[in-house]
């Protein structure tokens, strides 16, 4: 049974053509004249690649069933990231192309949300938000700490991200998962 189009959002996990999408980006543009439209960014979980749907308004679309277990990011190897079931001890692959943009807030021996579809794990449920430690940073340079300006910080993980003149490395810093932006200090 379908949900109406207008309920998706960022992240839910959709049957489309007998294949399992994640929503990466839902947008509704309402133009001047004409019906409304909604555009929905999504991502093959088994492939990773994308996909751009276009509906109406009044459209269906069937959600997929999921279930998330707690599972341990474990390390990378040769044929992808392995983690670790937390209560069957059970250990699986996921493929890095799939899972990519999660990898830059988790960290081996992390404690991961782990999406399953029909008893196989296809992607990694995150938090809104993670606390991070900076391990790179520009210095400041004095005088500039009161303005608004940006410099590149890179987390434990080695993703570069923006972050106000102020923070130093060693700072614990609150990043939102959604735009992989700076929100606060941790």
């Amino acid at each position: 049974m379908g949900i109406p189009v207008t309920q998706i959002k960022r992240g839910m996990i959709l049957t489309v053509d007998n294949e399992y999408f994640q929503v990466m980006k839902y947008t509704h543009v309402t133009p001047g004249k004409g019906q409304a439209i909604n555009h929905v960014q999504l991502k093959n979980l088994k492939t990773g690649r994308q996909k751009e749907l276009r509906l109406n308004t009044g459209a269906t679309i069937d959600p997929a069933f999921v279930e998330a277990k707690a599972c341990q990011y474990l390390y990378k190897d040769a044929s992808g990231h392995v983690f670790m079931d937390n209560e069957s001890y059970e250990q699986f692959h996921m493929p890095g192309d799939v899972i990519e943009d999660a990898l830059h807030y988790i960290a081996e021996g992390d404690s991961v949300q782990v999406v399953y579809v029909e008893h196989q794990p296809l992607s990694i449920q995150l938090p809104a938000a993670v606390s991070m430690e900076v391990v790179e940073a520009e210095d400041a340079v004095k005088g500039d700490t009161v303005s608004n300006l940006q410099k590149l910080a890179k987390i434990s993980t080695g993703y570069e991200l923006k972050v106000p003149a102020h923070i130093k490395v060693g700072d614990k810093i609150k990043i939102n998962t959604d735009t992989g932006e700076y929100m606060s200090r941790a």
